[in-house]
């Protein structure tokens, strides 16, 4: 079995496959993403049996923002395997090829949407919410003035400013690239939506077609009274919860908490990149020596009360509290750092989470995260 990044020729069989085990607009993605000037081939890595492809996924490039630090991500989409090869170990194979694509493009984590458990034999660990799909209890009124039309590449421009002005009120947020407005633009598997007023463009959703059952509306942002307009004009089953100015629409929320999953493949690294996150959330504590422990690894380093001092890594510390440190088991780090608990909400619920003797230090070190992800499928 060949586990290597596919090629033009593949086009065709990577297309067939992802319909077969998926859907056929999952299809149209696939090739719309293959034959991209930005993307191409080289994202897609696939195992052939000979001249046979039997397995495929699509490693997607992304910027995952912190606290106005952009840090760059990869996104694993589109995994399927023929139903005769599946067993065999080829998911594996591939998300090893995704991992060492990945490192080479100089992501410092990895982030998806996944079937549940799977892709924690990864590496990967539930960490950031997913905003609920909520139904409609009763559904805006028309707003006069506005009128509704499918977006086209010339809206992207708008489109990314309706988007950031959403986004900019949370700390942790993802947006779609360039590269990515297009394919969904262009895509089947969903409408990319335009409201404007006057001729001018004031708001912007996605929705999911009427054929594949109850219509969802996501990715909402514009003013007030433009996005009541869209979910008038679209009419879903649905929204993806987001703007509180479509709070009273919609039914309450359920019990249970979906996630996205991230992988931290190289801690050492992210902590250098986070540097200056971590140096503003310290801003005004007194000079101290801070001790991290994730149990066969630690990290030390010296706040000054203006700079952090070089990161010293070393092996396992038994007991960091007793040290003055905090303890926080490695499989629960990607939530530290980008879950809505903090490390005080997080020692809520684990045992091996514990801030230490100095809790004000940890807490501002590692605070909730609010956040707001866009991602190729809708939640």
């Amino acid at each position: 079995m060949d586990i290597r990044a596919s090629r033009p020729e593949d086009v065709d069989q990577v297309e067939k496959l992802i319909v077969a085990r998926m859907d056929p607009s999952d299809g149209v993605d696939a090739r719309l993403l293959m034959t991209d000037q930005d993307a191409g081939c080289d994202w897609v890595g696939v195992a052939a049996e000979g001249d046979r492809i039997v397995s495929t996924a699509t490693l997607m490039d992304e910027t995952v923002t912190l606290a106005g630090l952009d840090i760059p991500a990869g996104q694993v989409e589109q995994v399927a395997t023929d139903v005769e090869h599946e067993g065999r170990g080829l998911v594996r194979q591939l998300m090893d090829w995704a991992h060492e694509r990945s490192a080479r493009r100089g992501h410092l984590i990895q982030i998806m949407i996944g079937i549940p458990y799977f892709y924690r034999q990864f590496g990967y660990t539930y960490s950031i919410p997913i905003k609920q799909t909520r139904a409609l209890a009763k559904r805006p009124e028309a707003v006069a003035g506005h009128t509704i039309r499918r977006a086209t590449e010339s809206d992207v421009p708008a489109l990314k400013r309706f988007q950031d002005d959403v986004q900019r009120n949370f700390d942790l947020r993802m947006g779609h690239t360039t590269p990515c407005w297009r394919w969904l633009i262009n895509r089947t598997g969903s409408t990319t939506w335009v409201v404007e007023r006057d001729g001018t463009p004031v708001a912007t959703g996605r929705s999911t077609p009427a054929e594949e059952g109850d219509v969802v509306l996501g990715e909402i942002a514009g003013d007030d009274d433009a996005v009541k307009a869209l979910v008038h004009l679209v009419n879903p089953d649905s929204v993806v919860e987001r703007l509180p100015v479509l709070e009273e629409f919609l039914e309450p929320r359920r019990p249970g908490l979906e996630q996205y999953l991230v992988r931290i493949p190289d801690v050492p690294k992210l902590f250098e990149h986070l540097r200056p996150v971590f140096t503003k959330r310290l801003r005004g504590k007194e000079p101290t020596d801070v001790l991290l422990g994730f149990y066969r690894t630690h990290v030390r380093f010296r706040w000054d009360g203006e700079e952090i001092g070089p990161y010293e890594w070393g092996g396992t510390v038994i007991g960091p509290g007793e040290q003055g440190g905090a303890g926080i088991a490695p499989d629960l780090l990607a939530p530290l750092l980008f879950g809505p608990h903090g490390i005080d909400g997080l020692q809520r619920q684990f045992t091996d989470v514990y801030p230490g003797p100095d809790k004000d230090l940890m807490y501002a070190l590692f605070p909730p995260v609010t956040s707001d992800l866009l991602t190729f499928y809708l939640p």
